[in-house]
């Protein structure tokens, strides 16, 4: 008893003085507990909202002083026009709309109605969304009813107010619609960033990195190398990818192919320098695995807007999305290829991702320029 009690010591012992093992069996917890308790969310929150009301009378305030109130929807703009409405829906700055009739106090209930425009990008949020605006929507005009004097609100026999949903590019409600873009971002950057930081690691592994290093070959070209082959093979699946979209899903590309292939490729050269940055800062394949889970898997999945909205997460999460490659990137894809949104409309997006690259190749030129050293 007493050597096995020596042996369970020493185990303890080894553990406690390796960090990184620390760092994995104490920090990893932590980070996936705050992200799926936090990120992890089907409910709606901070929707971006525009008004159309042609004349903002009082009643009009009044519902939307509702609507803005509640925890669901932020009311960000009132316009006078549905080109306006066109216009923020294609620059991405609100997420739903609601246009009243041009004279609501006069609503007669029994024929006019209210209408709501959601973007059907991703259907499950466009109908969450559209639903809980119903609702307010009609409790507000419930209230106005109750409590107004005029005969347009006294009458008995007059019929709940008619709140009838129109949903943007999405109509026939597919879900396919929501996925293929998410998927394009996981698969490219699984690929391009994990098999590329394993690949190089396996050189060093193996003791063949120094033996190239010390080759006459530059040294740049002999990483570069090393990412061109998932280069290939990313464009491959890229390519297959928006095949079986277009003529097996009939998800069609709305928006300029060159455009999206031009954002594919950007995209692809960010997730190829995080691999080789990884590549650099690891020393097993082991370890790169677990580092590329750590950054890519999870935080991709979870914080990119594949499956749970942003704007429904707390504010530090939030920051950190706006440090995921693939939340810019299928959030590009979706304004392209859904939403048919020309070039000029993403050029955020666009931007961020240069920027990336950017930093990314920097910090793995440095860091490469200090092992050589």
């Amino acid at each position: 008893m007493k050597q096995f009690i020596a042996f369970v010591r020493k185990e303890f012992h080894h553990i406690l003085r390796d960090r990184r093992t620390m760092l994995i069996l104490i920090g990893m917890p932590i980070v996936q507990i705050i992200l799926f308790g936090f990120a992890i969310s089907t409910e709606v929150r901070n929707v971006q909202t525009a008004i159309l009301a042609p004349s903002l009378q009082t009643d009009v305030r009044k519902v939307m002083e509702e609507l803005d109130a509640s925890e669901y929807f932020t009311v960000k703009y009132v316009v006078q026009s549905p080109d306006e409405i066109e216009r923020l829906f294609r620059r991405n700055l609100i997420k739903l709309a609601v246009v009243f009739p041009s004279d609501l106090h006069r609503l007669r209930f029994d024929s006019e109605e209210i209408q709501i425009l959601a973007d059907a990008t991703d259907p499950n949020l466009a109908v969450t969304r559209s639903t809980y605006a119903q609702t307010i929507l009609r409790q507000a005009m419930q209230t106005l009813r109750q409590t107004t004097t005029t005969s347009a609100y006294s009458q008995p026999d007059k019929q709940p107010v008619m709140v009838y949903n129109k949903l943007l590019y999405n109509p026939q409600m597919k879900s396919a619609y929501n996925f293929v873009p998410g998927v394009m971002g996981l698969i490219l950057m699984l690929i391009c960033a994990m098999m590329t930081s394993i690949s190089i690691v396996r050189e060093k592994e193996t003791g063949t990195m120094e033996v190239l290093l010390v080759s006459p070959v530059n040294p740049l070209f002999i990483i570069l190398s090393k990412a061109v082959p998932y280069f290939v093979l990313s464009l491959l699946n890229l390519t297959t990818i928006l095949l079986l979209s277009v003529f097996v899903l009939d998800v069609p590309i709305a928006g300029s192919l060159p455009a999206l292939l031009g954002v594919s490729l950007l995209f692809i050269f960010v997730s190829l320098a995080l691999g080789l940055l990884i590549s650099c800062i690891t020393h097993t394949q082991v370890a790169a695995l677990l580092v590329s889970a750590m950054v890519l898997m999870i935080p991709t999945i979870i914080l990119s807007g594949i499956i749970f909205p942003i704007e429904s997460m707390p504010g530090i999460l939030q920051v950190l999305s706006c440090l995921i490659p693939a939340r810019w990137y299928v959030e590009t894809v979706r304004r392209l290829m859904i939403e048919g949104v020309p070039l000029v409309y993403v050029w955020k997006e666009v931007i961020v991702m240069c920027l990336m690259a950017v930093v990314l190749i920097t910090a793995t030129a440095r860091k490469f320029k200090n092992r050589l050293e």
